[in-house]
């Protein structure tokens, strides 16, 4: 689905991409700025204390426990999911400010049509 919408991007005259990889994504989410998304969203309290807990449960490493202060457990079921509600919010303002991109997980492609616009897009999407 990705790569069908960049070449209908492309087709209409978009040639210049900024790509996008955040890296370490899943190991650097903010569980509370997380949290406070699901919360707009989701009413049952009981939930969000429920994948809070999820986030918090730690991981094993090599035999050894881990706490787990931020990021989302790799493999886990609920990593993919959290991954999208975290990174709609970057979807929201791309589509706020008019932008044509693709996203699949932490990887995304923004096009523009001139180079000047695609400098000055990565400059802001960084910030």
């Amino acid at each position: 689905d990705a790569l069908r919408g960049a070449q209908e991007i492309i087709n209409a005259g978009y040639i210049y991409v900024v790509d996008l990889d955040l890296e370490r994504f899943f190991d650097t989410v903010n569980h509370s700025k997380l949290i406070e998304i699901l919360s707009r969203t989701i009413k049952d309290g009981r939930v969000v204390s429920l994948i809070h807990k999820y986030l918090r449960s730690g991981v094993m490493n090599k035999g050894l426990f881990e706490t787990s202060e931020e990021g989302t457990p790799q493999g886990g079921p609920l990593s993919p999911l959290l991954s999208n509600i975290m990174l709609n919010e970057l979807d929201n303002e791309l589509e706020r400010r008019g932008l044509p991109f693709v996203r699949y997980a932490d990887d995304s492609m923004i096009f523009c049509k001139s180079k000047r616009a695609a400098r000055r897009v990565k400059e802001s999407i960084t910030r």
